[in-house]
């Protein structure tokens, strides 16, 4: 059975590496790997490389990442990987194209494979962010797609809700939480010497991404402004994904990042060193997904600010607050705090136990392809209807 990855992320591609791992060493798959993206561009830090350091062997790559930051250019980029990615498909002639999550790249592999009659097995479905493109754009790919794999028990009801098949909704966990367990844990120093950058006390690990839904103009500085209320900080940046608004972040970061001393700007952690950065940073402060779903696990607080990420499971770790500056500051101090800190030894995490690759791979072995294509609407029983 051939199962055809697409990865187009530095972020998405960390929470299917051990899918990939073991997608590959099983004798009765097939991996088949197609690269776009974020990973092609030298402007993201050309994390295709990290992919190929990694062991992986790359089937395709589909190059549909214009270097426009407006919302045409996106537009025109989801076409150029609808047409790149018919191609490559019917080519490779795969059992499953398995996608994650939420992003426009995805989008266009899905449209792609729906169209050539390919069975589309979708990770991280039903979830909700109020205040990203994001969120339209992952349920068009959950009604595009034949399984589901939900991070959590109320993302599967949710999938149910948009009338897919009950019994091919699996609840599994998130699959970042597997890379969290398995990657190995580096000290400080070792985690310092890799970055070529001294941690300091307190220490943080920021990402904004833009706010794809808005349009008017609230941006990245309210953050910015926030952070200089903590002058010894050290502070690392990670950069802001492709969408439209996403490079006049990076450069209003690359601005402040050149007058402070302790501050730097990475085009792009590699999955190790970034989990052992959540590891190790006093707070990781942002509107990505990552602040919600894997930091909690390792009882690291998170600021999330504004409504990218509004709509989702929280961890009690997790500090809610708008993009205002002073709400910033508070939340980073309240962060910072030992009594808030104490109270995460014992918190649960909502996203399940990190074993979702054998999970998924067990669901597609067993599954019956000849079943999924034609896909009937499944109602709800509502309210006061009968049996």
């Amino acid at each position: 059975m051939k199962v055809c990855v697409v990865t187009g992320t530095r972020a998405e591609y960390g929470l299917l590496y051990w899918l990939m791992k073991e997608l590959e060493e099983d004798s009765e798959l097939e991996l088949q790997l197609v690269v776009t993206g974020m990973h092609l561009s030298v402007e993201f830090g050309y994390t295709v490389q990290q992919i190929e350091k990694d062991g992986f062997a790359i089937d395709r790559r589909v190059e549909m990442l214009l270097s426009s930051d407006t919302d045409v250019g996106v537009a025109k980029s989801v076409g150029l990987g609808v047409i790149s990615f018919a191609d490559i498909f019917a080519q490779l002639q795969p059992d499953y194209v398995v996608v994650l999550g939420d992003r426009y790249e995805i989008l266009a592999a899905a449209q792609a494979a729906f169209f050539l009659r390919i069975p589309i097995a979708h990770l991280h479905g039903g979830e909700v962010t109020v205040g990203a493109m994001d969120e339209s754009i992952r349920h068009a790919i959950t009604k595009l797609s034949h399984l589901h794999f939900t991070a959590a028990e109320p993302y599967r009801e949710r999938v149910m809700q948009l009338g897919e098949n009950p019994g091919h909704i699996h609840t599994v966990g998130a699959p970042g939480l597997e890379n969290l367990r398995r990657t190995p844990t580096m000290s400080k120093k070792e985690l310092e010497a890799s970055l070529g950058f001294e941690w300091r006390n307190p220490s943080f690990l920021v990402t904004y991404h833009p706010i794809t839904l808005m349009r008017d103009g609230v941006g990245v500085e309210p953050l910015l402004e926030a952070l200089d209320s903590f002058p010894e900080a050290g502070i690392i940046f990670t950069k802001a994904n492709s969408d439209s608004g996403g490079r006049e972040i990076n450069q209003r970061i690359r601005t402040y990042v050149s007058s402070r001393k302790h501050a730097v700007l990475v085009s792009s952690l590699h999955s190790e060193l970034y989990i052992n950065a959540m590891k190790h940073a006093d707070v990781v402060i942002g509107n990505s997904s990552s602040g919600l779903i894997e930091t909690p696990y390792f009882r690291t607080p998170s600021v999330n600010i504004g409504d990218r990420q509004q709509g989702r499971l929280k961890a009690k770790s997790v500090i809610d607050c708008e993009n205002k500056t002073e709400e910033i500051v508070r939340s980073i101090k309240q962060a910072l705090s030992p009594a808030f800190r104490q109270g995460l030894r014992t918190m649960e995490i909502p996203y399940g136990d990190g074993n979702t690759a054998s999970k998924i791979i067990n669901v597609l072995k067993q599954t019956d392809l000849s079943k999924l294509i034609v896909k009937p609407f499944f109602d709800r029983e509502r309210k006061g209807d009968s049996d």
